[in-house]
């Protein structure tokens, strides 16, 4: 039997924090990072206890932007006790409900707008209040080199040509031109239905900040909008998006982009971000043996592409797509993981 040692070492901190081990502990959740939760019952009250091993998880991140995210009317957890030595929190907890468990045709326009709200909340915050990093040109190449790495070569065993490396050099270069062009913003950079609970009360309960950036304010929009977990046609996915653009001109926000633009930013930044998500899907499988996310690459990876054919300067990502019957060979792979 395998000891869970941090486990105990939590059951310990929490006799100490409570005063007693008179409480249940039990396995909330887990993500794709190092990061555990724990649904912790005491005294008629429920909490999330998140676990962050320190050797690979700062627990400061997330208290900073919990604070900030709190002072601006976000429904941000509550942090009841601490121990950032140790890698625990004890967080108000939000039910077990995210969007994804509740989303539908009925509910996803209510639910997105109550989630837009607090984006806009989250444009509000001045960026000299909190440092968080910037979603500089680095990181996002850094990114996007997930694509090839570990999605085409290790997962896939695809060698680009000298010359498609070239061609995919340039789109995402011109991608990250994109983002690095529009207006930055407090980024949450994972706000999508997974992290979005819903509560009774403030609806959305945000989680999973704790990776916040200044970054480009079409962002989170992509996140959240075309969800690598759940998709929505694209007449909803921009009538959304034109209630966000009008709602900022409600706000008296002095932009200097119209419509057309934010759509042109907005399609540009998920081709950047679902060319990351797959890179980072793959590597979970390959590095982590988290295979949970390997049948959220279809539907990622059929974003990038009809997007890609619609503009000029994306078309070559698309070609070389369709080039190494990239879709192909991992519907091969999917179906050799199955029968194995």
């Amino acid at each position: 039997m395998v000891i869970d040692e941090r486990k105990q070492l939590l059951i310990e901190w929490l006799t100490g924090v409570f005063s007693t081990n008179k409480f249940s502990c039990e396995p909330a959740s887990s993500d794709a990072s190092f990061r555990r939760y724990f649904r912790v019952k005491f005294g008629g009250q429920s909490y999330v206890v998140m676990d962050a091993p320190p050797t690979h998880e700062d627990c400061v991140p997330f208290i900073t932007v919990a604070d900030v995210l709190s002072k601006h009317g976000i429904n941000a957890p509550t942090i009841f006790h601490q121990s950032v030595e140790k890698g625990f929190l004890v967080l108000s907890d939000f039910g077990s409900d995210s969007f994804l468990d509740k989303l539908s045709d009925l509910t996803v326009d209510q639910y997105y707008d109550d989630a837009v709200q607090a984006l806009h909340k989250m444009h509000d915050i001045s960026l000299s209040e909190i440092s968080i990093p910037r979603y500089d040109l680095s990181l996002l190449l850094q990114e996007m080199s997930l694509f090839e790495e570990w999605f085409i070569k290790k997962l896939l065993a695809v060698d680009l040509s000298v010359d498609d490396k070239k061609i995919l050099l340039d789109v995402k270069e011109r991608l990250a031109q994109s983002a690095l062009e529009q207006p930055q913003v407090f980024v949450h950079r994972d706000y999508h239905s997974r992290n979005l609970m819903v509560t009774n009360t403030d609806n959305p309960g945000v989680i999973d900040f704790q990776d916040a950036v200044v970054g480009p304010i079409s962002y989170d929009l992509v996140s959240l909008f075309r969800d690598c977990y759940i998709d929505w046609p694209d007449e909803k996915i921009y009538a959304w998006l034109d209630q966000f653009f009008q709602q900022r001109q409600g706000r008296g926000c002095s932009d200097h982009f119209d419509q057309a633009q934010l759509y042109q930013w907005f399609d540009w930044m998920g081709v950047q971000r679902h060319m990351k998500a797959i890179g980072i899907f793959s590597r979970l499988l390959l590095r982590d043996d988290k295979e949970g996310y390997l049948k959220d690459i279809p539907r990622t990876l059929a974003y990038v592409v009809p997007i890609c054919a619609r503009y000029e300067e994306l078309k070559p990502l698309a070609e070389l797509i369709g080039k190494y019957q990239l879709m192909t060979k991992f519907e091969a792979l999917q179906l050799q993981r199955a029968a194995s």
